[in-house]
């Protein structure tokens, strides 16, 4: 009976959490460049200080790992001077106020009061020699390697000068980990290195991979399983009471 509380117990807190997660994908579904996650449950057996050997009659359910599903979102045409999407695998480097790079795949980008290139949230982008600044009054065009070129939008117009190039990276997926501010580190803590294959489009963004039928289907089915687990605990409850109650008249 033991193994049933445990199981059903430890079950239900674990299924809690994949709910969590759904939401957080469903909360997702229009932000750009997102991927899904998704958490890996296992059982193990309990393990206890006093007796290191696993009592075989107790399980508990654990969170295995948090998966990221890596594939690829939809592009879509936003026209935006600063809007890039990478065509097919790949990551957009970020700088941190630390010193060290974040990978991110939302593309959404705008210049700062002073004229940094960054993230909605504030963030820089990585480029070739640090953050990349726009000059003011130009006329930006971002090419398929990552390279910004400026015009100026008066006077000489015919006068291009590149002030940057956009650090694009391919690191495996195996070796990145998701933060808690939603952006990808690989496992290291190292900056990844440059790759000369990853193209973007300018004008695009990419939409979340994330299936708002799929999770919504996930949502009911881990809800269903939430029911079961504690209808499993109260059966061991009654079970319990019905064996008391037989001890009892002996």
């Amino acid at each position: 009976m033991d193994k049933l509380i445990y199981t059903a117990m430890t079950g239900a807190s674990a299924t809690l959490g994949r709910q969590a997660a759904v939401a957080h994908n469903l909360a997702n579904v229009a932000t750009h460049g997102y991927r899904a996650e998704e958490h890996r449950l296992r059982a193990a057996q309990v393990q206890t200080h006093n007796a290191p050997t696993a009592l075989p009659t107790r399980a508990f359910v654990v969170d295995a790992s948090t998966h990221s599903d890596f594939s690829e979102g939809a592009l879509m045409h936003t026209g935006g001077t600063y809007d890039i999407a990478l065509k097919g695998r790949g990551w957009i480097a970020l700088a941190l106020p630390d010193g060290s790079e974040a990978y991110t795949r939302n593309g959404g980008f705008e210049i700062s009061e002073n004229g940094v290139m960054q993230t909605r949230g504030g963030i820089p982008v990585q480029g070739d020699g640090g953050p990349i600044t726009i000059p003011p009054d130009s006329r930006v065009t971002i090419e398929r390697d990552g390279t910004i070129s400026v015009t100026a939008a008066t006077g000489a117009q015919n006068t291009v000068t590149a002030v940057g190039r956009i650090k694009l990276v391919n690191p495996p997926e195996a070796d990145l980990k998701r933060g808690p501010d939603g952006l990808f580190r690989l496992n290291t803590g190292a900056a990844a290195p440059l790759d000369e294959g990853v193209k973007v489009a300018s004008g695009y963004l990419e939409n979340s991979n994330v299936n708002p039928v799929e999770q919504m289907v996930t949502m009911i089915s881990l809800a269903r399983q939430f029911e079961m687990q504690i209808k499993l605990l109260t059966n061991a409850e009654m079970n319990d009471r019905a064996a008391t109650q037989v001890l009892a008249q002996r």
